[in-house]
C-alpha cells in the first residue's frame, strides 16, 4: 500500500517560501481563479484519470507523461498529474510544462516553493515513484548513546559532513529541573537564533546555526511544566534551556528520538514547523488595514529575527492556504502601547484585507480567541548588513512597509555609526498610508529619521509628492551624509514596484552590496 500524506500534514515544501527572483502572474479566464479550482478539487471529478488507484511510477513511465493534455510531474517523490490544473495555474501553462515527464523539485523549490502543493495538487495524485534499490549499508556499527549526546559522526544531514559547524547537545537534571545544553561552538548566537516548542511529551528545539539548521528533537520520558526558560551564552555559542518537571523523580534517559532527532541540514532544505497562536486583538489603520496581536504559546520560545516573515495557515472549504507576513513592532514609538506587551510572547502583523481575495477575508473573520498557525522565521536579512552603516534608505509601497518596521526600528536604536535613515513611502492616496501619524511623529523625535509620502492618485488639497518610483524621484532622495559613507537601500512593495526599483538603483550606480530587497 502507498503511503500517502495527509492533507493537513505540513511536508518540507508546504510552507510559503520567499522565491529570490519573484515570478510573474499571467491573466487567468473567469472561473479559473483558486476558489474555482477548490472547487472543483471537492467536486468528486476524476483528475488523474486512474479512477483512484495509486500507483508506483517508473522514469520511464514519467517521461511518456510530457504533454499539456497528459502531463506529469514529480516533486519530492510524488507524481501528480497536472493537466487539470493547467489553466488555473497563476504562472501559466508554459512554466509547469518546463517540468513535464520529469522530476520538477528543483523548479518548484526555485519559483513556486511557497505554494502547498499537497493539499492544492492532492486529487490530481498518481502515485511515488518507484524506489531504486538501495546499496546495503554495514550496520554493524553500534549507536553508542552517551548521556545523551549523539557522536559527531552520527549527526546527519545531506551536507552535514561538508559543514564546518558539528554542534552537540547534552542534558543534566537536579530534583526539580531538566537542563538541555546545545553547544553551536559559534559565537553570533542568541536568542532569535533557538525556537523551542514542548506539546505534551514531544520536545523540539531548532537552532540557526549560519545556514544550517541543527534540530533536538525528543520525545520525552516523563512530564515537564508548560513554562520553561531559554538562556544563551553569546561568548562560547552554548543555549540552555530549562525545563520543570511536574514530578521530582530522577530520569533515568531524556527520552526516545523522534524525527530528524540530532539532525544539521541547510536551511533551505528544511521543513518548517508550525504551531497554535491565539488571536487576542485586532484594530483598524486604514480604511483596508487591520493591525492584528497573535500571543504564541506558553510552551513555545520564538522570535522574529529582524527582516525576518513568518507563515500564516488557514485551511479553507478543507484546504490549507499559506501566506507570507512580515512581522512588526507594536509600535515605532514605545509610548503608543500602554501597557507594551511581552516582546516574546507576541506577534504583530499589518495587514491589507482583499475583499475579493481567499485568504485576508478569512484572516480578517477570525473572532478574537481563534487560533491560527504561524510557522518558523525564514528570510535571508543579516543583521551583520547594519555594521558601521552610516545612511539607511527605506523604499516602501503599501503593506511592503511591514519589514521596515522592525528594520527602522533597530537601526535607530542599535547602530551608534548611523546618520540618517530615510523612507520614502509610495500610496495611492492619503488613507492609504499606514502608520502615518507615528511616521511624522518619529520624524519629529529624532533628527536623523526623515519621511517622504508620494501618492498616485492624490486629491488636489495634497502639497507632497506625486507619481510612481522613478529616477528623478530616486536620485533627489538617495544623498549620502558624505562620498564615502556605508549605505544601504531596502525596498519592498509589489513585484513590479521592487523590480523597477532595483534597476533604478543600478542604473544610479548603487552596488548589489547596498540594496536588500524584501518581498512584498
Amino acid at each position: 500500500m502507498l503511503n500517502v500524506p495527509s492533507q493537513s500534514f505540513p511536508a518540507p515544501s508546504s510552507q510559503q517560501r520567499a522565491a529570490s527572483g519573484g515570478r510573474s502572474k499571467v491573466p487567468l479566464k473567469q472561473g479559473r481563479s483558486l476558489m474555482d479550482w477548490i472547487r472543483l478539487t471537492k467536486s468528486g471529478k476524476d483528475l488523474t484519470g486512474l479512477k483512484g488507484r495509486l500507483i508506483e511510477v517508473t522514469e520511464e513511465e514519467l517521461k511518456k507523461h510530457n504533454t499539456k493534455d497528459d502531463c506529469w510531474i514529480c516533486i519530492r517523490g510524488l507524481v501528480y498529474n497536472v493537466s487539470p490544473y493547467m489553466e488555473y495555474h497563476p504562472g501559466g501553462e508554459d512554466e509547469l510544462m518546463r517540468a513535464a515527464g520529469s522530476d520538477g523539485t528543483d523548479l518548484f523549490d526555485q519559483v513556486h516553493r511557497w505554494v502547498n502543493y499537497e493539499s492544492m495538487l492532492r486529487e490530481c495524485l498518481v502515485g511515488r515513484m518507484a524506489v531504486k534499490p538501495a546499496v546495503p549499508k554495514d550496520c554493524r556499527e553500534e549507536k553508542k548513546v552517551l548521556n545523551g549526546m549523539l557522536p559527531k559522526s552520527q549527526v546527519t544531514g545531506t551536507l552535514a559532513k561538508e559543514s564546518p559547524i558539528s554542534p552537540s547537545y547534552d542534558w543534566f537534571q537536579t530534583d526539580s529541573l531538566v537542563t538541555i545544553v546545545i553547544y553551536t561552538k559559534q559565537k553570533d548566537i542568541n536568542l532569535d537564533s533557538v525556537i523551542v516548542d514542548h506539546q505534551c511529551d514531544t520536545f523540539r528545539a531548532e537552532t540557526i546555526i549560519k545556514d544550517y539548521s541543527y534540530l533536538v528533537h525528543i520525545g520525552l520520558s516523563h512530564e515537564i511544566q508548560e513554562d520553561f526558560s531559554v538562556r544563551v551564552v553569546e561568548n562560547v555559542g552554548k543555549i540552555e534551556i530549562v525545563l520543570k518537571k511536574k514530578e521530582s523523580t530522577s530520569w533515568e534517559c531524556l527520552g526516545r528520538p523522534l524525527e530528524n532527532h540530532n539532525s544539521l541540514i541547510l536551511k533551505k532544505d528544511k521543513g518548517l514547523y508550525y504551531r497554535k497562536c491565539q488571536l487576542i486583538s485586532k484594530e483598524n489603520v486604514t480604511h483596508d488595514t487591520k493591525f492584528f496581536c497573535l500571543m504564541l504559546p506558553r510552551s513555545t520560545h520564538l522570535q522574529v529575527p529582524i527582516g525576518q516573515h513568518v507563515y500564516l495557515k488557514l485551511t479553507i472549504t478543507g484546504t490549507e492556504i499559506v501566506k507570507p507576513y512580515t512581522p512588526v513592532s507594536d509600535s515605532l514609538l514605545s509610548e503608543f502601547k500602554d501597557p507594551v506587551l511581552p516582546n516574546n510572547k507576541y506577534i504583530y502583523f499589518l495587514t491589507k484585507i482583499y475583499p475579493a481575495g481567499l485568504f485576508t477575508p478569512q484572516l480578517d473573520r477570525l473572532q478574537i480567541g481563534d487560533f491560527v498557525s504561524v510557522s518558523n522565521p525564514e528570510g535571508n536579512f543579516k543583521i551583520s548588513q547594519f555594521q558601521e552603516l552610516e545612511d539607511l534608505f527605506l523604499l516602501a509601497a503599501g503593506t511592503g512597509f511591514t519589514p521596515m518596521v522592525k528594520v527602522l526600528n533597530y537601526a535607530l536604536n542599535n547602530i551608534p555609526s548611523l546618520r540618517k535613515a530615510k523612507l520614502m513611502f509610495f500610496n495611492k492616496t492619503e488613507d492609504d498610508i499606514i502608520w502615518r501619524s507615528q511616521l511624522e511623529k518619529l520624524a519629529y523625535k529624532d533628527k536623523r529619521f526623515d519621511v517622504e509620502f508620494v501618492l498616485s492618485a492624490p486629491t488636489s488639497e495634497w502639497n507632497g509628492k506625486t507619481g510612481y518610483i522613478s529616477s528623478g524621484l530616486l536620485s533627489e532622495f538617495l544623498k549620502r551624509s558624505s562620498d564615502k559613507s556605508k549605505v544601504l537601500i531596502c525596498i519592498c512593495g509589489p513585484m513590479p514596484f521592487t523590480e523597477q526599483g532595483i534597476r533604478l538603483l543600478h542604473d544610479l550606480n548603487f552596488s548589489k552590496d547596498e540594496i536588500h530587497s524584501f518581498t512584498g
